[in-house]
């Protein structure tokens, strides 16, 4: 019974430091055993700001462990206000770090705030959208999130890819194939 206790124990503190954002699925992900490394999931434990323009690397990575096809699927949260009159969005995609290419066909756009009333009264949320693709790499491979905003009318006065106990950025990857 006392060893019951202790592994409750244990795994209470990981799910409490992982809701703290302390410890992400990446961080503890390396204990997984060689036999399971066919899957993995990472998740964001911070909130990145995005300048105006540039496409901004996130810290979420993954690394595909062998060459083979994988399924890549993301679910990424963006965070985005503004005051009128404004047009403002954030895009994201999957990059191959390894290659340094964009993994085609992986952009989406996350959240648009169009807004032209009059007043000066701020506008925004939250809002969570996904990205899937299947990707064939030759040898193991690391994967990252990359985000941008573009103002196409005025200016965001918040634009960030967000993750905290109200939804979670994440990157997952599963092999499916040689």
């Amino acid at each position: 019974m006392k060893q019951f206790r202790t592994s409750l124990a244990v795994v209470g503190a990981v799910v409490a430091l992982t809701a703290a954002g302390v410890l992400t699925q990446h961080d503890v992900g390396s204990a997984q055993p060689a036999a399971s490394a066919d899957q993995g999931i990472a998740h964001l434990g911070t909130q990145v700001d995005l300048p105006a323009g540039v496409w901004t690397a996130t810290p979420l990575v993954v690394t595909l462990p062998f060459a083979g096809t994988y399924e890549l699927d993301a679910d990424v949260r963006g965070r985005l206000s503004g005051v009128p009159a404004v047009n403002t969005y954030i895009s994201a995609r999957l990059w191959n770090d390894t290659t340094n290419t964009v993994v085609p066909q992986s952009e989406r756009l996350i959240q648009q705030v169009i807004d032209s009333n009059a007043g000066g009264g701020q506008t925004g949320g939250n809002q969570t959208a996904p990205i899937s693709e299947l990707i064939h790499v030759d040898e193991p491979t690391t994967i990252r999130l990359q985000a941008r905003r573009i103002d196409a009318v005025g200016s965001a006065v918040v634009a960030q890819i967000y993750s905290d106990g109200a939804g979670y950025t994440s990157l997952r990857y599963d092999r499916v194939g040689d």
